[in-house]
This record gives structure tokens, sequence and C-alpha cells, in this order.
């Protein structure tokens, strides 16, 4: 069996040192650097809820009971959600950190306390993560969840931050792009595909591989977003893959200095178009001002645009389980 490194050096997407995206792509705009900062200092938006947002969790003992359709989402703030499928519950990129940065008490800070505490979750049978991000990889989370005995499924090179925080190599699984793993004990079949981003933690950048996701079923499958700029590899997705039932896709903590790694709501749509999706769930919002538009602009935008569109929106509220099939009870609760 090839160690990481090797499995690294093999892939066609690691070149000159570093992953590449299949597409060139401008992580920011020339000369935007001091608007910016200008932006950052004294723009007028309302980067923070003014005050606690609702949530709407209704307890560990929902979660014993299986949801009807075979599918249940439940969203816990920005790219975060517990995903109950074929008869497992996945938790996607656990962050519950009050602060985004390599040091404790500094950096982005959360809105408020996630709707579930850690204690507080159902039991997990997978664990799924996009990238190395701060704000998608909680070095803190992931020591807590390493006392489990869960699988972890990410994109390559990432398992080296695992193992340093204590999950054992046996449990974890990563995937270069367009690689599929089946997990027999769940019959079910994961596939890491293309996401337009970048990795890194501090100055290094691009040593670990950053990927989107197809969780597939015998009788359905979804797709699980990672950050990404919009590109063409949405449409190969959807034409390998799709369609798709449910889809999850990062909308938010957009800037035009940087349109290359993440996407304009507007964008966000127009992939989950790409990707066949009958129903998407927006996401990267809700916990973490990491941009410089208002908190609640990317949600507004998406729905504005989703006017007319076959795509159905889902709009829980933090903590609120919903099946994407039987969207009741969704709501604009972010205007109150």
């Amino acid at each position: 069996m090839r160690s990481r490194k090797q499995r690294i050096l093999a892939s066609p997407y690691y070149r000159n040192n570093q992953f590449q995206n299949l597409y060139p792509t401008t992580m920011m705009q020339a000369n935007s650097m001091f608007s910016t900062l200008q932006r950052q200092f004294f723009g007028k938006e309302q980067r923070r809820p003014s005050k606690p947002l609702p949530s709407a969790w209704p307890g560990q003992s929902f979660h014993q009971t299986p949801p009807a359709s075979g599918l249940r989402v439940t969203w816990l703030g920005h790219s975060t959600l517990l995903i109950e499928f074929a008869g497992i519950t996945i938790l996607t990129d656990p962050v519950w950190a009050k602060h985004l940065s390599p040091v404790q008490g500094i950096g982005p800070q959360r809105f408020q306390h996630a709707p579930i505490a850690l204690e507080q979750l159902p039991a997990i049978d997978l664990v799924l993560l996009s990238h190395d991000h701060y704000d998608h990889l909680d070095k803190q989370t992931i020591r807590w969840l390493a006392r489990g005995t869960m699988p972890f499924v990410t994109a390559l090179g990432v398992g080296d931050h695992l193992e340093h925080w204590g999950v054992a190599s046996s449990r974890i699984h990563e995937l270069d792009w367009w690689e599929e793993l089946h997990l027999a004990e769940f019959d079910l079949t994961i596939a890491a595909v293309p996401a337009q981003h970048f990795s890194g933690r501090g100055l290094k950048r691009n040593s670990t591989l950053w990927a989107s996701w197809v969780v597939m079923s015998p009788n359905s499958r979804i797709y699980v977003g990672c950050d990404s700029g919009m590109f063409a590899g949405f449409q190969d997705i959807g034409q390998r893959y799709g369609p798709f039932d449910f889809a999850t896709i990062e909308m938010a903590q957009y800037d035009v200095a940087w349109p290359g790694v993440h996407m304009q709501p507007e964008e966000a749509l127009q992939a989950a178009e790409m990707l066949q999706a009958r129903t998407m769930l927006p996401v990267h919002w809700g916990a973490y001002c990491l941009s410089l538009h208002a908190w609640d602009e990317p949600i507004e935008r998406l729905l504005k645009a989703a006017e007319g569109s076959s795509i159905a929106i889902l709009t829980p509220q933090l903590g609120q389980p919903v099946e994407p099939s039987q969207p009741a009870g969704l709501t604009t609760w972010w205007r109150d």
C-alpha cells in the first residue's frame, strides 16, 4: 500500500510541489488589497446579527427515529451538518470553535454557540471533511471526535492533520479527485469530486487537497459541496453522477477581490442547476463573518435569484431538522 506522500506525488493534480485547480485560478484580484482594507475598516455592512439567532433543535432523542423519506438534514451553521442518509448519520466539516484561528482567543468569532453541543450529538457513523481551512477543520473538535470509532473520509493529505490530533490511521480514508470509496458496512459509496478552491493552515498553501463529495446509496445520491468558485467542473460532476436528490452548496463569504475561490449567491444557484440538483441547502453562512458583505445578504440574494427556479431552496433555522422531500415549516427566520 502506497504511503500518503507517494499518493500525493502520484496525483495528476499535484504539480510544482502543490495541488492545482483544474483551471487557472486567481486567488486575489490585482490592486484589490488597499480597497479590501478600506472596506474592512470603514464599510457600513452589518456583518454580525444584532441579536441571537433562533435555534430549533428538537433534542437528541429526536434523531433516534429515522427519517420517513430516508434523508434528513440538520444545519448547525456555516458548513457543519448532520446528514441522516440511508440509515446512517454523517457529520460534515465539524467546527465548534469560538474563534477561527491557530491561536485561541483571536480571529473571526462565532456569532453564538452552536445549536447542539458536542456532547449532545447523536451517534455519528461517518465524518466527512472537505479541506483543511480553519472554518472547516477544527483541531479541538477533531480531538473530541477522535475518541469515537467512526471512520473519517477526507481529501488527500488532510489525514496527516487527523493523525496528529489523535485519529487512528485505520479510521482515515483519503481520496483524490474522482476516486471512489465503497463502505461495505453502510452499503454506501463516496466519490471525491473537484472544487475550485485552495488549502492551507498558516502560510503554507495547497500541500493538501480540497474536495466536494458525492454520497451514493443503492436508491439515492446527494452532493456535499466544498468551498468553490464557479467552474465548468460542476457540469462534469452533474453529467457523471447527477441528478442529485439534494445538494449543499456554499454561497457566502464571497467578495469581488476573490471571485475565483468563492461563489456569489447567483453562481451557487447556477452550480445547483449544473449539478442537476432537485433541492439545495445554501451553507457557509450563519455562524462566522469571513468576508465584507452583510451577514444575511447571501441568503436574500439567493432567494431572489431562485424565483421561478425549479430547484427548491431549503432555509432551515439553525438546528432544525428538515427532510428535503418534505420541506415543511421553513421560513425567512433571519428577517426577524
